[in-house]
């Protein structure tokens, strides 16, 4: 009998490997943090409440491991932080799974309410420093390299009323050295004009939620030149981009057409998308042109977080950006840097994505199988379920299938189940605990943040590469890398935009899959330099100074 028993335990097994039964390629842990997104909601509702989250993964000290900082909201009334709970948090990363509060000794507890973050060096010493975008106030920190930051807005010129416009909202910035000069500039991607003595009512069945971007006006972004010495240049009529008035939720940045000049990918919430071309001294606003203003369906969509990187491996950074259910979470191909074609449909993400909604994606090789995949926070804008709208979801990671172009959608069997639903929006990228997997940091309004430590099987091998530009920026934003191995070539570039609200500064991460080395690493550094490497093992961080 027992010999039956396990003849038919085999066949099960068997059964259960054909069906798919298989691990999946890419599996997360759950893991907590002590910090809960207090975005100021109450029944009366407020636009900005529902808009909050961003976070940040970046090693502030210098320590070798990735810390996080978590932007938080305030009293809607006041635009205050009047009470504890309202507090920006940043948690020093000290191995082995622990994390420590060091917002206090950091001076990073911040005073508004505050919607998203940019990491970047923008004087070049070496630390990492934060501008902090939000409602009616921004803030640039500036790291003082001994574990504290210091408010230096004014002394930067970044805290000038707009004449125009009045208090600006801001949900991001990017940073991206626009002219090629060694020092990062800064764009500002501004939402709505609100104000909330005058907020509109809308309701459902009687209940207050909130109304939609069509009951509010846009606002320009901005973009700040960095002069030196700390000091910024509002240089946004200059440059081409204050022409463009829209409802900017996320900013991302790359050189879609490989002429050396970044370029900057702007979503609008409710209109059609920006895409600045960097004609050198100013920007032109070609979205139509190159086919990525609005989604296949030719209808406005709520779009909201982005990322702008190679997908297909064949060297044009393409874009990706999300929207709410029923509007997918649209895919551009870049071809040749001449144009971008959707392919939402035909790579099967349209079917996948139509009854989700995003707020903040990624492209990053979660199983470091040599191809990006695609990490999204999920939940809805509104507070209540509305027909065919589920509000609270769980996250999910798109498995990149390689040169077919699809995708596999897995939640649950890549473990973000593990946790409630919930109404989530920023997410930043980096390994945590230096395993050489891409670990995800999410929050969610009113809600614990997660931290989603990547366990993917499989032992696929990687590099990930630390830059450090001498003539071009300190961080290498811009800088875009491709690296070949005997199984083939894959590209990348560095920057800290990605996400929702939200910024990932680290080493530029690829995955190697069956290869323990690279044949071949090229840099193209902004300053115009080319670097190449030659025969370097892989499972390691490899760090590379700019040549002289």
């Amino acid at each position: 009998m027992r010999w039956v028993v396990a003849v038919f335990v085999v066949i099960l097994v068997v059964l259960a490997l054909q069906a798919g039964g298989t691990p999946p390629a890419i599996r997360f842990e759950l893991r907590t943090i002590p910090f809960r997104l207090e975005h100021g909601e109450v029944k009366a509702r407020h636009v900005p409440a529902t808009m909050a989250g961003g976070v940040a993964v970046f090693d502030y000290n210098r320590d070798g491991r990735p810390d996080i900082f978590f932007t938080n909201g305030a009293n809607l009334a006041t635009l205050t932080k009047d009470s504890p709970k309202y507090s920006n948090r940043l948690f020093r990363n000290d191995g082995n799974g622990v994390f420590t509060d060091v917002t206090a000794q950091a001076h990073l507890a911040g005073s508004g309410f505050d919607s998203g973050v940019a990491v970047g060096d923008y004087d070049n010493d070496g630390y990492p420093d934060l501008f902090v975008a939000g409602v009616h106030h921004n803030t640039l920190y500036h790291n003082n390299g001994d574990g504290t930051f210091t408010d230096v807005t004014a002394k930067a010129g970044l805290n000038q009323p707009d004449a125009q416009f009045g208090p600006m909202w801001a949900i991001t910035g990017v940073w991206v050295d626009v002219n090629n000069d060694g020092l990062l500039d800064l764009l500002v991607v501004n939402y709505l004009r609100w104000d909330y003595a005058t907020e509109p009512l809308c309701e459902y069945r009687g209940e207050a939620d909130y109304c939609s971007p069509r009951s509010y006006e846009g606002l320009p972004n901005q973009l700040y030149l960095n002069k030196g010495g700390g000091v910024f240049e509002d240089v946004s009529e200059k440059w081409g981009i204050r022409a463009h008035v829209g409802k900017g939720m996320g900013g991302v940045m790359a050189d879609y057409d490989l002429d050396g000049k970044p370029d900057l990918f702007v979503t609008n919430d409710g209109l059609y998308n920006f895409l600045f071309h960097n004609l050198g001294g100013k920007f032109e606003e070609v979205a139509f042109q190159k086919g990525v203003a609005l989604a296949e369906d030719g209808g406005f969509i709520s779009g909201m977080g982005a990322d702008f990187r190679d997908m297909d491996n064949d060297g044009y950074p393409d874009i990706t950006f999300v929207a709410l259910v029923r509007q997918t979470f649209p895919l551009f191909r870049n071809v040749a840097g001449r144009e971008f074609q959707e392919v939402t449909m035909q790579s099967g993400m349209r079917t996948l994505s139509l009854p989700m909604s995003g707020y903040g994606p990624g492209l990053y090789d979660f199983d470091n199988d040599g191809w990006k995949d695609l990490f999204i926070t999920r939940g809805d804008v509104l507070s209540r379920p509305m027909p065919n709208t589920v509000v609270e979801q769980h996250n999910t990671v798109f498995r990149n299938l390689g040169a077919s172009g699809k995708w596999e959608a897995l939640t649950a069997e890549a473990g973000l189940a593990a946790g409630p639903a919930a109404r989530h929006r920023g997410v930043a990228f980096g390994d945590l605990d230096g395993d050489g997997r891409v670990d995800v940091v999410t929050t969610a309004l009113a809600s614990p943040a997660e931290i989603w430590m990547n366990r993917s099987p499989g032992g696929g091998h990687w590099l990930d590469i630390a830059l450090e530009g001498t003539k071009s920026n300190r961080d290498g934003i811009g800088a875009r890398i491709k690296v070949t191995t005997k199984s083939g070539t894959q590209y990348n570039h560095m920057t800290s935009s990605v996400g929702y609200a939200s910024s990932s500064l680290g080493p530029v991460h690829f995955g190697l899959g069956a290869d323990d080395r690279a044949k071949e690493i090229e840099i193209h550094w902004p300053s115009g330099i080319v670097q190449t490497l030659k025969d370097v093992r892989g499972d390691c961080v490899l760090s590379v100074r700019e040549a002289q």
